[in-house]
């Protein structure tokens, strides 16, 4: 079970928590980025990419038995911030569909590139499943 902490009389974030707190055994899901699960890239586009590493994400908390329901935090690494902005509705709609809430402290840094010259995003998670 996780809480989201939202101190009084400030007014909530848009698509994201300021803090959680959870207990359980913790899981660090490293930097996941838009390739398959064969590290081929099967789109250029900003939104699959975004869909491709978020799916990313739930298959490796799979492996442990757990969900996206278990993640507490979330940091983006973006290579175009005009892009995300532009698009994110796009992305709000993936990510509900593939994680499906919000109740995660996010963090979002635009860097000037990534180690796959292709990747346009990369995503890591840190995800606490209940004892």
């Amino acid at each position: 079970m996780k809480t989201v902490l939202q101190p009084a009389g400030w007014t909530p974030p848009k698509g994201y928590a300021n803090g959680v707190a959870a207990r359980g055994r913790q899981l660090f899901v490293a930097g996941m980025i838009g390739w398959n699960a064969q590290c081929r890239f099967d789109s250029d586009d900003f939104v699959a990419q975004v869909r491709q590493a978020l799916a990313n994400v739930v298959a490796v908390l799979a492996e442990a038995g757990a969900t996206p329901q278990h993640i507490t935090r979330m940091t983006w690494y973006l290579t175009d911030k005009r892009e995300y902005l532009a698009r994110a509705r796009e992305v709000g709609a993936v990510f509900r569909e593939v994680i499906g809430e919000y109740a995660i402290a996010m963090t979002a840094v635009v860097v000037a590139g990534l180690i796959e010259d292709r990747a346009k995003v990369e995503i890591e998670v840190t995800a606490v499943v209940p004892d």
